[in-house]
């Protein structure tokens, strides 16, 4: 059998069973390469000035809007050379908070920030929506071009989407809950249209004005082109679209947050376009895909053509969700030495626990991915998956390109499939090693299309040692 076999048919897959795939990285070095992040992603410290926000006209009576109020204390902070903005104790509601170098948001135990539902609370700002820049609504909590920020402490953030408030924009949606939209509701597809052909155009990403009456919905917290960005301890509640975004930064670190929110596209943390990021000892608990690293969309994420690069992620706790560990599918700037270790999974409406999704419309090179003590009690659909056929599929005149895959010592209790790889005919996914895992409970065979370089070594389904799947 020849190593390099091409696979075109459902239910068989080439065995690797010796022999170096060329393109791959030996594992150990891969992670050492991943200790390496660990080491060299450092939080920003603040000096030790605290400026509470009541001090400045903040009243946590759940209904004063202390926009202004968190503003100047902001203002006072980065006027006194950087220091602690403290939201204490209480409900405090808020528009939109625009954080500045050297300015940490401290959301203190038993404090809520509520974001107004207003939408005028938000104004237009530079920022990136499913992968295309633009001028939208603010983000609830954002940063542009700033150098060490965070948001810390053991309160909680809420966005307060719901059936009543942002999610209906979505339009129709095939979620679990009932997200308000029913028919006659405006959406915001048609919006979301002339986005996409503005940016295949090339219009300028300043002129892409969008905001009120266009129902694009803001992310909860992006920090934009920021470099030593933490975000730790909070809690993340029902965001209105994606939670946690950040976007062409540099040196992030994202530890100790809990992220819950069942909305549509209620992804738990998108990293798009960043380098050198630290995620660990989060909870997520969300309506669409865990942790999706992303790169732009299209020929936006083509005309910046900035990589997501060295991302670890480790300790993690995924539940509900479309995706554990996702890579797409806003992908089109590639990516790149991704690590994921040490997570457990577990929820019958977590469809996959490592996924991958691209197509021939987003195109980019998506390469070594390494995945090590992976714990899943079980997952709705496959283990893993590999798909170019999301949305546009073979729609598209730019190649996706997938290879370098290794999973090690992934224990699965309960899953659909072990494998759902499915290349495109010109475009097959490549190098895929599975060593030292155990699949129980599989009740269907694994799908591989268009895949090439399926390596197994030491795999079990359903208790016996297999040398092939399907």
């Amino acid at each position: 059998m020849n190593r390099r076999t091409f696979v075109a048919g459902a239910g068989a897959v080439t065995l690797v069973a010796s022999g170096k795939l060329p393109a791959a990285t030996k594992s150990q070095e891969a992670w050492e390469r991943a200790a390496d992040i660990a080491r060299n992603v450092r939080p920003p410290t603040f000096p030790d000035r605290v400026f509470d926000i009541t001090k400045f006209g903040a009243v946590a009576d759940a209904t004063t809007l202390n926009t202004a109020m968190i503003a100047k204390a902001i203002a006072a902070c980065v006027a006194a050379g950087g220091g602690r903005v403290l939201v204490p104790a209480g409900k405090f509601l808020t528009g939109a908070i625009h954080l500045k170098s050297n300015v940490e948001l401290h959301v203190a135990a038993g404090a809520t920030l509520c974001f107004d539902t207003n939408p005028a609370s938000y104004p237009l700002v530079f920022t990136r929506w499913e992968g295309m820049e633009l001028m939208n609504y603010s983000p609830l909590i954002y940063a542009f071009e700033q150098k060490n920020i965070a948001i810390t402490g053991k309160g909680t953030l809420d966005g307060q989407g719901s059936a009543e408030h942002w999610w209906p924009w979505k339009g129709r949606w095939g979620g679990t809950i009932d997200h308000g939209w029913v028919e006659g509701m405006p959406t915001q597809l048609e919006a979301r249209t002339e986005l996409f052909n503005m940016a295949e155009a090339g219009v300028p990403p300043e002129k892409r004005a969008f905001g009120a009456g266009r129902y694009l919905r803001p992310p909860f917290i992006q920090p934009y082109r920021c470099e030593n960005v933490l975000i730790e301890g909070v809690r993340v509640r029902n965001s209105p679209f994606w939670n946690i975004h950040p976007v062409l930064c540099r040196n992030v670190t994202v530890r100790g947050v809990d992220v819950f929110g069942h909305g549509p596209n209620n992804d738990g943390i998108d990293p798009e376009s960043v380098d050198h990021m630290l995620i660990e000892d989060c909870s997520f608990d969300t309506g669409d895909d865990c942790i999706a690293v992303n790169s732009g969309r299209n020929a936006d994420g083509r005309r910046l053509n900035v990589p997501s690069q060295n991302i670890l992620i480790r300790n993690c706790r995924m539940k509900a969700g479309h995706g554990g560990v996702v890579v797409g599918s806003q992908i089109s700037g590639g990516a790149r030495w991704v690590f994921a270790e040490q997570c457990h999974m577990d929820s019958p409406d977590l469809w996959y626990a490592i996924r991958f999704k691209n197509n021939a419309l987003r195109g980019g090179l998506l390469e070594n991915f390494y995945y090590r003590d992976i714990d899943v009690g079980q997952v709705g659909r496959a283990a893993i998956t590999c798909d170019f056929n999301y949305e546009e599929g073979a729609n598209g005149a730019f190649t996706p390109r997938l290879r370098n895959i290794v999973v090690e010592r992934m224990r699965v209790a309960k899953a659909g499939r072990v494998l759902d790889s499915q290349g495109l005919p010109k475009a097959p996914v490549d190098d895929i090693t599975l060593r030292d895992c155990e699949f129980n409970e599989v009740t269907q065979p694994s799908t591989v299309k268009y895949t090439r370089s399926v390596r197994l070594e030491n795999v079990r389904v359903n208790g016996a040692l297999v040398k092939s799947l399907g």
